[in-house]
């Protein structure tokens, strides 16, 4: 498991590589991602939209952005964790994930909360890092 703290968010993140999901032969691989977000302040928060770099085993970059996570703007408050899943495919066996998250306070305070940088490997496959 991954994970990072930024003000008082916890941004957990655990990859899974899915096998059934994935066609080697056809240089498609694919991984789910749970993510998990927890509020650790005093201030109820709102996620309002994500970034991701996405860097495959060749190095190609792939940048991600757009409103909240999995359709939602999940709003925080304190103690509260918001939990979901997504999916990355990649053309090759291994990369890694890096992003960040826009946060919003109930003032309006806009703030940025890392995600982790984390390593989606297909199991029995030599790690590149680039």
């Amino acid at each position: 498991m991954y994970q990072a703290t930024t003000r008082d968010i916890r941004v957990k993140v655990e990859p899974s590589f899915l096998e059934e999901e994935s066609s080697p032969d056809d240089g498609r691989y694919f991984w789910a991602y749970t993510i998990e977000v927890t509020n650790l302040g005093l201030d109820t928060v709102q996620l309002r939209s994500r970034y991701w770099k996405i860097t495959d085993a060749r190095g190609k970059v792939e940048e991600v952005r757009g409103p909240g996570v999995v359709g939602k703007q999940p709003v925080l408050r304190p103690g509260e964790t918001f939990t979901y899943t997504s999916g990355c495919p990649l053309g090759t066996p291994s990369g890694f994930m890096v992003g960040t998250y826009q946060m919003q306070t109930q003032s309006g305070e806009m703030f940025v909360v890392q995600i982790p940088a984390f390593s989606l490997d297909r199991p029995g496959t030599r790690r590149v890092v680039n």
